[in-house]
């Protein structure tokens, strides 16, 4: 009896990891936002690094985060590494900006696990005086995380916490001078 439940674990099992090598080698998460602020506010927002984490999510889920910026905190080159025990360890960087357009950053993480992401952020003029905002992720998905992909669910993970983003991200951009 006990042979013939470990055959059919381990036949489970089996099927499990073939079904997670025929899952996509890439992912990619996307939330958008209509926010009634202009362009240029809101990249500016975006492509400084300092203003940038005012709204960032995983700034807000740890404020004992331990933070880095390098000399440069805007436009290309810009780069900002973190230690924290609620969101990991990690590092990004602004490899390009078209102002007001578009901000894309080098993503890496060493901590839980590493990864290696891509992420753009664009911005769209949308009737008078909105900005339709959308943060992308994509990357790699080895097979490690293929598995990991099974259980969690990393569009509804990232994208909640992209949704969060641009709702602090309209917050800021919304909120009266002064």
């Amino acid at each position: 009896m006990f042979k013939t439940i470990a055959l059919v674990a381990l036949a489970a099992l089996a099927l499990l990891l073939a079904f997670a090598a025929t899952c996509p080698d890439t992912f990619r998460v996307e939330r958008s936002r209509v926010i009634a602020a202009p362009p240029e506010r809101l990249y500016g927002l975006i492509h400084d690094l300092r203003q940038f984490n005012t709204w960032n999510p995983y700034e807000r889920k740890d404020p004992a985060i331990q933070g880095e910026y390098s000399a440069v905190t805007a436009g290309p080159g810009a780069r900002y590494a973190w230690r924290s025990g609620k969101v990991g360890t990690g590092s990004m960087e602004i490899v390009q900006a078209t102002a007001p357009r578009s901000v894309g950053m080098r993503l890496d993480f060493v901590k839980p696990f590493a990864a290696h992401n891509q992420v753009e952020f664009t911005l769209q003029p949308e009737g008078a005086g909105a900005t339709r905002v959308t943060w992308a992720m994509q990357g790699p998905v080895p097979y490690l995380a293929k598995i990991m992909h099974l259980v969690f669910n990393m569009d509804r993970m990232v994208g909640q916490d992209f949704e969060d983003g641009l709702a602090q991200l309209q917050a800021v951009a919304q909120k009266p001078a002064g």
